[in-house]
């Protein structure tokens, strides 16, 4: 409540004015208006003239100091009690602890490393504790389950959860469910879409959060075959799923735009796609991914883009071009992950989680969180990423100046539209339609994305 007094008294011939804006709650209200009216403001005394209350009468020096006194004891009460509100405002809107689950190391230069820097901006935005289980999958960890780690973290005080990897599913379903007044967030889940197959309305604690990405590898695809001299393009992917097709399918359309902007032939560009089974390699388990790059190289590809966690990639193009082979790599995940190999690497799309996990701790901590979808889209202009844009694309020294320009400006031509990437005509491997000519698909069909595309060398997967 706001009260305006705004009034003139004369004492000994001296007038005095005040203006005074009192920010008051509703309890010392009463107070005040006892206080102002019967030893200042009593009916007897007042002349109302051109919106002023004049008081001209004499007013005793004793009741003068009362009443200075009065007002004055009621503005220090009402400021404690402001004070006292913002800082309980102040701590409510924030939380001491949270955890992060992550699939792989959390120094891999990769995946995992880019959610814990999105933790750690957490910690910096408010001051919380991040409490972090990294190495969390069947093959690193197989007696451990993301729930038990949920669980073990809510012990510990964490207010929020961080599943973040596609492969933490049935885990974090089963925890929000064991949770319900825990706030969890499944990146790249779908678990809140609305129109998805997954949708569980019923874990009002469990929120997704994922970068469109797709505009990401749309620039990598691009920048390879900007820099590739053969056309030959080898893609190292990691396991099948509707978000790898959906992701390896951008930088597929990325690489044959800017194979074309450079007037080649599109029978003229090879795009070979390899997965190995895992986000990153386990020995017995996946294939050796610097084998698979080996392999490319001696094939005759000379541009390797990753798709992986981890920077094997990297590593394996840079002994090769220590070797004196004319070959270039594209990471992925890790904003800086080109620091690795920087003479050869052309680029990276990566993600910024920091931006979209403060949110989310600030809306825990102001209880306004909700089991929301949030697909986000890059904040590009003129193709160029921006500080605090969830994905974005970073060149790096083994980028030239003709192809920067060439994935800055097919970029900025999409205006910000995923849909715009898959617009048609575009079909599957198999033939079968995702757009045709002059029509995009929706976020559903981007999303549940079943087959690499028409063109592609590589398996598909089952749907």
């Amino acid at each position: 409540m706001l009260i305006q007094f705004h009034f003139t008294y004369c004492y000994k011939n001296v007038k005095f004015y005040f203006l005074s804006l009192i920010k008051v709650n509703i309890q010392l209200f009463g107070a005040i208006i006892f206080c102002i009216s019967w030893k200042i403001f009593h009916p007897d005394n007042l002349i109302h003239t051109r919106g002023y209350i004049l008081i001209d009468k004499t007013i005793n020096p004793k009741r003068l100091i009362f009443i200075l006194v009065c007002l004055t004891t009621l503005l220090l009460a009402v400021s404690a009690c402001s004070s006292d509100s913002d800082s309980s405002s102040s701590n409510s809107s924030s939380i001491d602890k949270f955890g992060m689950i992550l699939v792989g190391p959390r120094d891999d230069k990769g995946w995992s490393q880019a959610h814990f820097e999105g933790g750690e901006a957490i910690e910096n935005a408010i001051g919380a504790e991040m409490i972090v289980a990294d190495f969390i999958n069947p093959a690193d960890s197989p007696n451990t389950t993301v729930a038990q780690v949920a669980a073990d973290m809510i012990d510990q005080g964490a207010k929020l959860i961080f599943a973040t990897s596609d492969d933490m599913k049935d885990g974090i379903l089963e925890a929000a469910a064991s949770h319900p007044d825990v706030s969890m967030v499944w990146s790249t889940g779908d678990s809140a879409f609305k129109d998805g197959k997954d949708y569980k309305p019923e874990l009002e604690n469990l929120a997704n959060v994922m970068g469109q990405m797709e505009f990401g590898k749309y620039m990598a695809g691009c920048a390879a075959a900007s820099e590739s001299k053969s056309g030959n393009i080898g893609f190292l992917g990691p396991l099948i799923n509707d978000e790898t097709r959906r992701l390896t399918n951008a930088a597929y359309i990325g690489a044959r735009d800017c194979w074309l902007d450079k007037g080649n032939s599109i029978s003229d560009l090879n795009f070979e796609v390899i997965w190995i089974g895992f986000w990153f390699h386990i020995p017995g388990v996946t294939l050796d991914p610097t084998t698979v790059v080996n392999d490319f190289i001696d094939s005759g590809v000379d541009v390797v883009i990753s798709h992986i966690d981890t920077p094997e990639a990297l590593t394996v193009t840079d002994q090769r071009a220590a070797a004196g082979e004319d070959v270039l790599v594209v990471g992925y995940d890790y904003e800086n992950s080109c620091d690795v190999t920087p003479e050869v690497c052309i680029g990276v799309p990566y993600f910024n989680w920091g931006p979209a996990y403060i949110d989310a701790a600030k809306r825990v901590g102001n209880n306004s969180f909700s089991a929301d979808f949030q697909w986000i889209a890059p904040k590009l202009t003129n193709g160029v990423t921006a500080e605090d844009s969830m994905v974005g694309f970073k060149g790096g020294n083994a980028m030239s100046e003709e192809t920067r320009k060439r994935v800055n400006r097919l970029a900025d031509q999409l205006n910000g539209d995923i849909a715009n990437i898959f617009a048609g005509p575009i079909n599957f491997q198999d033939g079968s339609v995702l757009a045709s000519e002059g029509k995009k698909p929706s976020l559903y069909d981007i999303w549940y994305t079943p087959q690499l595309l028409e063109g592609m060398t590589g398996d598909s997967g089952g749907n």
